[in-house]
């Protein structure tokens, strides 16, 4: 299989991280642990409402994603998101994470996936 193909099926891929942990996780409240994660992290009083907005914004990653547009900007960004968060998670609610301490290595797995895919396989400046 070609760059060009695994790049492209990868930014899918990508892309539906971003979605399922957005839309469904979160926006849809399908798995109500990311509220309690929210709520230890930032308060209790607007927990809710802020996992919407952060699902929300996970999809909007996800447009972005696909659309292509400073998609090394993207990358980068991504990367630095996935980091923070799972730093931060790892630190402060590590009891509320589906695999505890190890999900920052599932967290580092992603973030290396999408550096690999953007500045190795992705052979256009786009």
């Amino acid at each position: 299989m070609k760059n060009a193909s695994v790049n492209k099926i990868l930014l899918y891929l990508i892309a539906a991280v971003w979605v399922a942990n957005g839309l469904f996780c979160k926006v849809l409240n399908l798995v109500p642990r990311h509220t309690d994660i929210v709520a230890h992290i930032l308060g209790h009083n607007f927990a809710h409402p802020l996992t919407i907005l952060i699902g929300c914004s996970e999809v909007l990653m996800a447009v972005w994603v696909l659309s292509g547009i400073k998609a090394r900007w993207c990358a980068i960004v991504q990367a630095v998101i996935i980091a923070t968060m799972n730093i931060l998670e790892y630190t402060l609610v590590p009891d509320l994470l589906l695999w505890g301490h190890l999900n920052i290595v599932f967290a580092f797995a992603f973030i290396a996936l999408i550096l690999y895919n953007e500045f190795v396989l992705n052979k256009t400046e786009r």
